[in-house]
């Protein structure tokens, strides 16, 4: 029997103490290099990369993928075949779509609140709330489809109502003549009105800080009474492929440690 050389030896015993390792790092690697994917509502921007980096500390191996953009694109992507484990919508209505298309895994549950503020260029034509009506005035809005833009338009429509304001029946309307554009998610919205592109628009008031970085911009705070808020609901995905990472992922936004964080966002609690 011919013995094999000392560099043949020793390449194999090499070669078998790095697959030695390469086993045991699986073996006791547990999520590690799983990668969790996140569809959140394009509000949520800053927040969410906040909750991101923390629970990646907290799970080492696990990266945290974040796709941003208004609530209904993201479902409709959902619907037509998007893989992803986590699904934030800025609103209950997108959730519910999504659950009636079997989409979440569980129930829903409501992980954070926000309200409405109107902005406005600073050399623009609007400084009040009265200003959005007049003729010539150059408005932005999120589509009505959007959360942001349901919500703003419901707004417009609670102002109208408000007779305490004497802002007049007709106030929704005539604020609406003057919409010349509509943005597929809210921070477009932002963005716009703080480079000066438009006069005004209507956003989260945890938008206001986004805006503030791009441009200087006023901001013109809506009565409690004739505000909304919103509500964002927060489920598991059922095709996702890391089922047991979602619902973690879930549980650390609704930890202390996760509201904490949202607070420091500006959000409210659910």
């Amino acid at each position: 029997m011919h013995e094999l050389p000392n560099s043949l030896l020793s390449a194999r015993r090499v070669a078998i103490f790095l697959l030695s390792l390469l086993v045991l790092a699986i073996s006791c690697g547990g999520d590690s290099g799983a990668t969790l994917r996140v569809m959140a509502a394009s509000s949520l921007t800053q927040a969410f990369e906040d909750l991101a980096q923390a629970f990646e500390a907290e799970n080492p191996g696990v990266t945290v993928i974040l796709d941003f953009g208004g609530s209904q694109r993201l479902r409709s992507q959902l619907e037509f075949g998007a893989k992803a484990d986590v699904f934030a919508s800025a609103d209950p209505i997108q959730m519910d779509l999504a659950a009636a298309a079997d989409l979440t895994s569980g129930t829903a549950v409501d992980f954070a609140a926000n309200t409405l503020v109107v902005i406005a260029a600073q050399d623009g034509q609007v400084s009040e709330l009265s200003d959005l009506a007049t003729p010539g005035v150059r408005l932005v809005l999120a589509h009505g489809g959007v959360p942001a833009g349901s919500y703003s338009r419901q707004v417009l429509q609670n102002l109208a109502e408000d007779t305490q304001l004497a802002l007049g029946d007709r106030f929704d309307d005539d604020v609406l003549a003057n919409l010349i554009s509509e943005e597929p998610n809210v921070r477009l919205v932002a963005q716009k009105v703080a480079l000066g592109e438009v006069d005004a628009g209507i956003v989260y008031q945890t938008d206001v800080p986004v805006a503030q970085a791009t441009g200087e911009v006023r901001v013109i705070p809506i009565p409690p009474a004739a505000n909304v808020t919103a509500r964002y609901p927060i489920a598991a995905l059922r095709d996702g492929l890391e089922p047991e990472l979602a619902q973690a992922f879930v549980q650390f936004v609704m930890s202390e440690e996760g509201q904490r964080r949202l607070k420091e966002h500006g959000f409210g609690a659910p």
